[in-house]
Order: C-alpha cells, then sequence, then structure tokens
C-alpha cells in the first residue's frame, strides 16, 4: 500500500495495544495542534457492531465482506473528531458494547475491511491535517509519514485501565490477536518513537511527542526527549 496523504497536509501516526491510552492522547494531541483526530480503532468497532446488528458470526469473514462492500459508510466531521456513520446511523453508543468487545478483533482482521476502512482514512488525510491512532498505522495505512509514534504500557496497567473504563475485555487475548493476524498485525514501525506511558498523565505524553515533533523540525527547534526512545528499522 502506498500512503495518499494529501500534498500539503501532514500526518502523525499513533500506534499501539488495547488501553496503551493512544485513543487518549491521539484526541488531545489534535487539539493541541489543530488537527483533525482519526480513531481508526472506533471504525473498526462501528463496523463490528454493523456485522452484528445484520445477524452475521465475526467468523464469517466472506459474509463480512460482501456486507461491508454494499454497506453506505459516510463521514463527517463532530468537534474535531472525523467519524463514520453507517446507513445514515451513528454507531458511537454501541462501540463499547461487550459483544463489540469480543467481536472486534475477528472483524478487523478480515483484509477486505481492513482495506475498505484504510481508504477512508487515506481519503481524510487528503483533506485535513490529521492524527491517526491504531495498530498500524505508521506501519501501513501511512507508512511514509515521519512523525510516527508507539505509545505502549505494562499489561498490568493497561488491564487496570480496561477496568476502570467499565470494560472486560482480556488484554491478552486482545495482545495475541491484534498482533498475530496476517494482515496489517499490531507492530512497532520502522522509525516510530516509543513512548511507555505506564506511570505518565496523558498530558505528559502529549507534552513528550511535541517535544519529539519540535526535534523533528515540525514547528522549530526544541530540546530531545529523554523518554522516547527510537524503535530499531
Amino acid at each position: 500500500m502506498t500512503n495518499s496523504a494529501g500534498p500539503n497536509r501532514r500526518v502523525i501516526a499513533i500506534d499501539g495495544p488495547a488501553a496503551s491510552g493512544k485513543s487518549s492522547v491521539a484526541r488531545a494531541l489534535a487539539t493541541r495542534l489543530g488537527f483533525v483526530s482519526v480513531n481508526s480503532g472506533a471504525m473498526y468497532r462501528a463496523i463490528t457492531w454493523h456485522v452484528l446488528d445484520r445477524g452475521l458470526q465475526p467468523h464469517d469473514r466472506e459474509g463480512i465482506a460482501r456486507l461491508v462492500e454494499t454497506t453506505n459508510l459516510a463521514t463527517n466531521l463532530h468537534e474535531g473528531e472525523w467519524r463514520i456513520l453507517i446507513e445514515g446511523a451513528d454507531p458511537l453508543p454501541h462501540l463499547r458494547t461487550l459483544r463489540v468487545n469480543e467481536a472486534v478483533s475477528s472483524v478487523s482482521s478480515i483484509p477486505r475491511v481492513r482495506e475498505i476502512l484504510v481508504a477512508k482514512m487515506r481519503a481524510c488525510a487528503r483533506d485535513y491535517d490529521v492524527v491517526v491512532e491504531g495498530r498500524d498505522i505508521g506501519s501501513v495505512v501511512f507508512p511514509r509519514t515521519p512523525y510516527k509514534y508507539y505509545v505502549d504500557a505494562s499489561p498490568e496497567i493497561r488491564a487496570q485501565r480496561r477496568a476502570a473504563q467499565g470494560q472486560r475485555d482480556q488484554i491478552a487475548v486482545r495482545d495475541h490477536a491484534d498482533s498475530s493476524r496476517s494482515d496489517s498485525p499490531l507492530t512497532v514501525a520502522g522509525g516510530a518513537w516509543v513512548i511507555d506511558s505506564s506511570s505518565l498523565p496523558i498530558e505528559a505524553v502529549v507534552d513528550e511527542i511535541l517535544r519529539r515533533l519540535r526535534a523533528q523540525s515540525f514547528f522549530g527547534p526544541a530540546a530531545k526527549s529523554s523518554r522516547i526512545t527510537r524503535a530499531a528499522r
């Protein structure tokens, strides 16, 4: 896949495992920069809700691919966040239900589903400067962006965060499913900067990314961050 951001648009890719804090970091960073925030996980959850709502099983890969191909997927901006609408409906109230939690890894592993949603994300980046978070943003969706970050945290901390959110994801199971799928697995993109958020509040992680962006001449010089380490290429 090739990178297809607009010629004058900037893309900041933030990847990481479940409950690492990447979604909150991406939203806060986009707000600070005045960029559009794109939550790819919410898009895959939206598709998962639609699949379940239509009575399909998560393992019915061919049926799910056919459904998504014929579904009207529109997008809009809401308070700086880029959202997906399914057949005109806003799936937001359904994204964190238990059944979606349990099925999203299976549905999001289907290549045709990923192909369709990747195209949507790239279309957004042709029109806006974006902060995009997910699991394969720096490695697959926007591999050519120089602004790649991987937000991580210990499994114990991530499990605590999920519980505090009222979610019952099994972190180890999600990690295995996301990192072992054959199409676009969770990985640290080559050239990404890794941030351990285990003991950092969201704003501190955002500050670290902003310092790194300054060091990359994103908007002027600044001191390098000591908390961020470059991933091996």
